[in-house]
C-alpha cells in the first residue's frame, strides 16, 4: 500500500494544484459564490466519505426541529432521478437517494429535498409556500457556490484528515488547509471512554485555527432492530444464526457490534443498489435466517426481500462531552443569524 501511494504521488500533487487553485479563485472571488438570507449550515468533510454525515445530519435535524422549520438539501447520490427534487409521498431511494430517503422516513417534520445544484435547490426551497427558517445542507463542504454561514467538518477517529493524502494516494478531496473554513470540527466514531489526554493530542495534530471547536463523538446503536411493522431486541437474535448485509463505507464496527461466530457478513459498496441476481443470491443464501442490515441499507432493500425476516439497526451520534456547549452554539447560530456573512 504504501509503494502504491508513492506511485500516485504525482497524480495527487496535480489533484492539489487543481483543486487548491479553485478554492483559491472563490477566495479572491474570481468564481463567484451567493449567499441567502436565511441560516444555513454546512455538514461535510475533507475526505471521500465514511465519516458519520448521516447521523450528525440527522442529530441536527433533532436539534433544530422543535423550534424551526428545517430543510435538509442533499445531492441525493446515485438518485435515478435529476434536478430538483421535493420529498412527498411518492418519494423513494431511487428518486432520493438512500440517504435522503431515510431523514424523510424518520423526520417527516422538516422538509427534505435533493439537488446537486445546491443554490437552485436553495432558491426552490425559499419558493416554497411554506419556506424553511434553517436550510442543512447535507455532503456540501466542497461545494464552494453557495456561501453558508456555518460549516460542520467531520473527521473519523483512527483515520483523521491531519494524517491523510489528497486523492488519488489519499482519500482528502482537498488538501487539509480546507479544515480553516470550519467553525466546527467534529472527530467522530470514537471510543465512547476516550480520555481528556487523547483529545488534547488530537487537538494538537489538528492545528486549529483561532476560534475553532473541536467536538468528541461516537457511535451508539440502538438496542433494537426494526422493519416497517415490526422491532425486536438485538440481545434476543444475538445467538441465532443471522445474515449481515452493509453496503456502507467502513461497515465493520456495524460488523463487530451484531455479528457472532457462525454469522455470515456480506459486504458491498457504499450506496449499493442490489441488481437482481444478488437479491436472488441474497434470499438463496439466507434462507429462513434474519437478516440485519443498516438503516441507509434498508432503505435500498424494504420490499425487495422477505419483510418478516429483513431488519435494519438504527445508530445515532452521541458526543463524549460538551454536547449542552455545541448545542448552545448551533442554536445560537441560528438565533442570531439573518444573513450569512
Amino acid at each position: 500500500m504504501k509503494n502504491l501511494r508513492l506511485l500516485l504521488l504525482p497524480f495527487s500533487l496535480l489533484y492539489w494544484f487543481i483543486v487548491s487553485i479553485r478554492n483559491l479563485f472563490y477566495d479572491i472571488a474570481i468564481f463567484k459564490s451567493y449567499t441567502f438570507n436565511k441560516p444555513i449550515i454546512v455538514i461535510g468533510n475533507l475526505s471521500t466519505g465514511g465519516t458519520g454525515k448521516s447521523p450528525q445530519t440527522e442529530y441536527l435535524i433533532r436539534l433544530l426541529n422543535n423550534v424551526y422549520r428545517v430543510a435538509t438539501l442533499s445531492r441525493g447520490y446515485k438518485r435515478k432521478s435529476k434536478g430538483f427534487v421535493l420529498a412527498d409521498e411518492k418519494a423513494n431511494a431511487d428518486i432520493l437517494g438512500d440517504e435522503p430517503y431515510q431523514f424523510y422516513k424518520k423526520l417527516q417534520q422538516a422538509t427534505i429535498a435533493v439537488d446537486a445544484d445546491r443554490k437552485n435547490g436553495i432558491e426552490n426551497l425559499l419558493a416554497l409556500s411554506s419556506k424553511p427558517q434553517i436550510i442543512l445542507l447535507d455532503d456540501a463542504y466542497q461545494h464552494r457556490r453557495v456561501k453558508a454561514g456555518f460549516y460542520i467538518l467531520l473527521t473519523a477517529y483512527g483515520d483523521l484528515y491531519a494524517d491523510d493524502f489528497v486523492l488519488p494516494a489519499g482519500n482528502l478531496r482537498e488538501s487539509r488547509s480546507g479544515a480553516k473554513r470550519a467553525n466546527i470540527i467534529i472527530v467522530t466514531k470514537c471510543p465512547s471512554n476516550l480520555s481528556l489526554q487523547e483529545q488534547e493530542r488530537i487537538r494538537k495534530k489538528l492545528r486549529l485555527q483561532s476560534g475553532q471547536k473541536v467536538y468528541f463523538s461516537y457511535i451508539a446503536y440502538d438496542d433494537k432492530v426494526y422493519n416497517t411493522t415490526t422491532a425486536v431486541a438485538l440481545e434476543t437474535l444475538r445467538n441465532t444464526n443471522k445474515i449481515i448485509v452493509a453496503g456502507i463505507a467502513k461497515p465493520q464496527p456495524f460488523f463487530e457490534h451484531v455479528k457472532q461466530d457462525d454469522d455470515v457478513c456480506l459486504t458491498y459498496p457504499d450506496h449499493h443498489y442490489f441488481t437482481e441476481t444478488e437479491l436472488k443470491e441474497l434470499e438463496t443464501i439466507s434462507r429462513n435466517k434474519i437478516i440485519i442490515t443498516t438503516e441507509k441499507d434498508y432503505m435500498r432493500l424494504a420490499g425487495k426481500l422477505p419483510e418478516d425476516r429483513l431488519f435494519y439497526l438504527p445508530i445515532m451520534t452521541t458526543f463524549i462531552n460538551e454536547g449542552d456547549n455545541f448545542d448552545k452554539t448551533i442554536l445560537d447560530y441560528v438565533g442570531k443569524s439573518t444573513t450569512n456573512r
